[in-house]
C-alpha cells in the first residue's frame, strides 16, 4: 500500500520494507494470496518470493536486514577474491620444478 493515501500502489511504485511485512503480515490470518495480490496489484510471485525473504520477520526486526544482507555480499566478494588468488598461486611454477638439471 502507498504510504500516503493508504492505497494500493500503482504498477512501478517500489515498496518499503515495511509495507512488504504488512503485506505479508495480511495473507497471513486465513485471507488468501491472491486476495491480497488483487488489493496490492502485485503478482502471487512477488509474494511468495518476498515471504521467502522476509516471511517471519516483523517491523522492529527489519533494521537487521539490510546491514546483514551487505555484509553478506562483503563476504562473498572477500571469498571470491581468495578463491581466485589460491588458483592463481597453484598455477606458479614452484623453485624445485624451475631447477631441472640438464642432461
Amino acid at each position: 500500500m502507498c504510504e500516503r493515501a493508504r492505497r494500493p500502489c500503482h504498477e512501478g511504485e517500489q515498496f518499503t520494507e515495511a509495507q512488504i511485512v504488512y503485506a505479508l503480515k495480511q495473507a497471513e490470518p486465513g485471507t488468501t494470496v491472491a486476495k491480497v495480490c488483487r488489493k496490492l496489484r502485485i503478482s502471487d510471485a512477488t509474494i511468495y518470493s518476498r515471504r521467502t525473504k522476509y516471511g517471519g520477520l516483523s517491523p522492529s526486526e527489519l533494521h537487521w536486514v539490510k546491514p546483514l544482507e551487505d555484509e553478506n555480499a562483503k563476504l562473498e566478494r572477500l571469498v571470491a577474491d581468495l578463491s581466485l588468488d589460491k588458483a592463481m598461486l597453484r598455477n606458479v611454477p614452484s623453485k624445485s620444478s624451475e631447477t631441472v638439471s640438464a642432461p
